[in-house]
């Protein structure tokens, strides 16, 4: 005798059976479920928003004047030249009075992207760095998970609040100054602030881009190393500070224009399969 399944019943078997196929093609689930770099030189392929790393190396939990923040997302890898980045400015922090940084995303072991949160960091050269004055260098696993980055903003982004201090002022110039740097961004109203203070060389303004969120942290953008051929870098800032056009983005927070009723539907960006992404992303994928 046929045994006949109800139609419900054979679909959600179907759908159980393909599912997991479905998903192992995103790029997503395929480099977020690899806990470990690849054994290869390291290298950056593709661009910042569509690629991979070959070799990341761990920024170190732990050290004399940084911490890994949320460890359980593990995301403390980048290329060499991102991670030694990281702790030049972690060292100049503390020369300068504080204890060191809280660094929070950096990429993942393999770069590619993320399941959450980033649409970016996927070529091991973007670091997102707490603007909140890091004192406490001893910081236990679950303290790493729980504390909360503060807010330096006000008006919805227009002004820096009380917590803004010289010591944010001093980070962000840091990292802009550092060569390796290629841009930084930093909500509006924390531009604005530092175009009005800097009495000195204000070259390293140009690398200060406005952003929107970026209030409790700064996105700091390494350019790709030498000799990187599959690396693509992001065309440089304008020419200038920059400071004028942070002020337009102020002026508009403060007095946005009529929405335009005619405006079409943003569309939904399409997920990122591996065939999205540059070839040599299969090979750092499955290399041991």
């Amino acid at each position: 005798m046929i045994r006949r399944f109800p139609v419900t019943f054979l679909a959600i078997c179907l759908a159980l059976a393909t599912a997991p196929a479905a998903h192992a093609q995103l790029a997503k689930m395929e480099f977020s479920g690899v806990r470990g770099p690849s054994f290869q030189s390291p290298e950056p392929f593709g661009g910042y928003s569509r690629g991979c790393a070959a070799g990341n190396v761990a920024l170190p939990e732990t050290g004399e004047s940084w911490q890994a923040m949320r460890l359980s997302r593990n995301r403390n890898w980048g290329q060499p030249e991102l991670v030694d980045m990281v702790q030049d400015l972690g060292r100049y922090m503390k020369r300068i009075g504080w204890g060191g940084i809280y660094v929070g995303d950096m990429s993942q072991p393999r770069g590619g992207p993320m399941l959450s949160a980033h649409r970016s960091h996927q070529i091991g050269l973007d670091a997102d760095i707490w603007l909140y004055p890091a004192t406490d260098m001893t910081l236990s696993r679950r303290q790493r998970e729980n504390l909360s980055a503060v807010s330096m903003q006000r008006a919805g982004g227009a002004f820096v609040n009380s917590n803004w201090s010289r010591g944010q002022h001093e980070l962000v110039k840091r990292a802009a100054q550092d060569p390796r740097t290629a841009r930084i961004f930093i909500f509006p109203g924390a531009k604005v602030q530092m175009c009005n203070d800097e009495t000195g060389d204000r070259s390293w303004l140009r690398k200060v881009r406005p952003w929107y969120g970026h209030h409790e942290h700064i996105h700091v953008r390494i350019s790709c190393p030498d000799g990187a051929r599959g690396c693509e870098n992001q065309a440089p800032p304008p020419p200038g500070d920059g400071c004028a056009e942070a002020q337009s983005w102020v002026d508009d927070i403060l007095n946005p224009s009529p929405p335009d009723p005619n405006a079409p539907a943003a569309t939904p960006r399409p997920e990122l399969r591996l065939a999205d992404l540059p070839r040599q992303c299969a090979s750092v994928l499955s290399s041991r």
